[in-house]
């Protein structure tokens, strides 16, 4: 699911906290390149982190077949490195 930071869903902590455990603190979306920029990302305040290498995360064949795509994150806490380290 692609989100933009006009379109970010409301999360409900209630429902998110009892159905997986945990707050989220950050959001990941991956954007197909040549064809998308991220330009709305960026635009927004994401952090693009990098790209992926085209294998997939299904990969057996060690085969880079899949298209390559730039990583963007939206943290949702100032503090989400501390959460995510813990």
């Amino acid at each position: 699911m692609n989100l933009t930071a006009n379109g970010l869903v409301s999360l409900q902590d209630a429902v998110v906290i009892q159905r997986y455990g945990s707050r989220p603190v950050l959001l990941e979306t991956f954007v197909k390149t040549p064809r998308q920029r991220g330009i709305c990302y960026k635009a927004a305040n994401w952090i693009h982190v990098g790209q992926t290498t085209g294998r997939g995360k299904l990969d057996v064949t060690h085969q880079y077949a899949l298209p390559l795509k730039d990583i963007w994150l939206y943290p949702l806490s100032r503090h989400f490195r501390d959460v995510l380290r813990k």
